[in-house]
């Protein structure tokens, strides 16, 4: 029979980027913005409760992502607890491109594994990942938020994740919209097949990228413009991608964050504030870093 700890357990994980351009499904960025959440094993029921992002819009029962992730986990290591408490605080934009569901997820299963005694035994890193990852359906965003830092993932069998460095100077300026758009939407305008040409030339910006990102920021510009999604997406976010437009124009390495309308854009501390500064007028700028820490219980 299984074991559960006594008293609540805290859980913290981070906002993320995912595509970064040309690195569509597979590239994956942690940011300093984080949701926080509290859970408890109880004597029967559920209880969730929710402040902050999204607040008004996410159920409180058992459809609650978080709540479906951790049954999900629960499952995984055969303990189902007879009642949870649930207490999120979010932080991260909804719908917005900055992987608040996959935060959810990761943070579900971080969560149940926290509660079960001898939960890292029965769920190691790799199966918690893993399962995230199947929950979600694709692994560029829970990646970063489990892993932390720059994480390029993908499937071959079962989800794989590894990490890959990012030079210190590294900072970026997310610019979020007030207006959502569903990654179910934005997936939808991408069509079956694209031209050969585009593929390799987007597969040479995501290896260029990779190696910018480590250590060789300057070609950050180059390495950022992507082939397969963004121009697809635009009907979507039509404001979105002019200000991306606008911002490359000027020699900012600008990209859709995920799929969007949020636009990531890649600086250093010097050129952060003057970045911000352009943010366009009913939007919000956030001045943040790489995240090197996933998912922390606290």
């Amino acid at each position: 029979m299984a074991r559960y700890v006594e008293g609540p357990v805290r859980v913290s994980v981070p906002a993320t980027s995912a595509n970064l351009g040309p690195g569509f499904d597979s590239l994956g960025l942690a940011l300093t913005m984080r949701d926080e959440l509290e859970a408890e094993v109880t004597g029967s029921g559920l209880v969730v409760e929710v402040d902050g992002s999204g607040a008004d819009g996410v159920p409180r029962d058992e459809s609650h992502l978080v709540v479906r992730s951790m049954r999900e986990a629960f499952d995984a290591m055969g303990a189902q607890p007879p009642g949870l408490r649930l207490s999120c605080t979010n932080v991260i934009p909804h719908a917005r491109g900055l992987g608040s569901s996959s935060a959810a997820i990761v943070a579900g299963v971080v969560l149940a594994r926290a509660l079960v005694a001898g939960g890292s035994l029965l769920m190691d890193d790799d199966a918690a990942f893993a399962l995230t990852a199947r929950i979600e359906g694709h692994p560029d965003n829970v990646a970063p938020a489990f892993y932390g830092g720059f994480q390029i993932s993908g499937r071959e069998g079962d989800f794989y994740s590894v990490g890959s460095p990012v030079d210190p100077r590294i900072e970026v300026v997310v610019f979020v919209p007030p207006t959502p758009v569903s990654t179910e939407v934005a997936r939808g305008l991408l069509p079956g097949d694209v031209p050969h040409a585009d593929a390799a030339a987007d597969a040479g910006r995501t290896a260029l990228l990779v190696a910018a990102l480590a250590g060789q920021p300057e070609h950050l510009w180059r390495g950022t413009r992507d082939f397969l999604h963004q121009g697809y997406r635009r009907p979507a976010m039509p404001d979105s991608l002019a200000f991306i437009d606008a911002l490359r124009a000027d020699g900012v390495a600008a990209t859709v964050s995920g799929a969007g309308p949020t636009v990531l854009a890649f600086t250093d501390a010097s050129g952060a504030a003057a970045l911000a500064a352009r943010c366009p007028e009913g939007w919000v700028a956030h001045h943040l870093h790489v995240d090197r820490d996933g998912a922390r219980v606290l």
